[in-house]
């Protein structure tokens, strides 16, 4: 269960439900807890999908990482290689 606090502070600012609230809580939370190895992979998969190129993707997931609420370290684009094809 998420903070009381937090839940709570959810439900008053939109229509949720504290249940509603609670499992929107739990999903951000997990979404921001991935390994940054899983997000660099899924990126580079999502990425890919529609086209993109590997060196466009690599810069972009480059620029995107320091964006991420839990700061990944800076990878280089051998880096970023190696996550995703290792």
């Amino acid at each position: 269960m998420p903070d009381p606090d937090l839940v709570s502070h959810v439900v008053a600012t939109t229509s949720l439900t504290p249940g509603e609230a609670a499992r929107v809580i739990e999903d951000v939370i997990a979404f921001h807890a991935q390994p940054v190895e899983v997000w660099v992979r899924e990126r580079h998969a999502h990425l890919k999908t529609y086209g993109a190129k590997n060196p466009e993707i690599f810069a972009q997931i480059a620029r995107e990482l320091p964006q991420r609420v839990a700061a990944a370290p800076e990878l280089s684009e051998r880096q970023l290689r190696r996550i995703v094809y290792s």
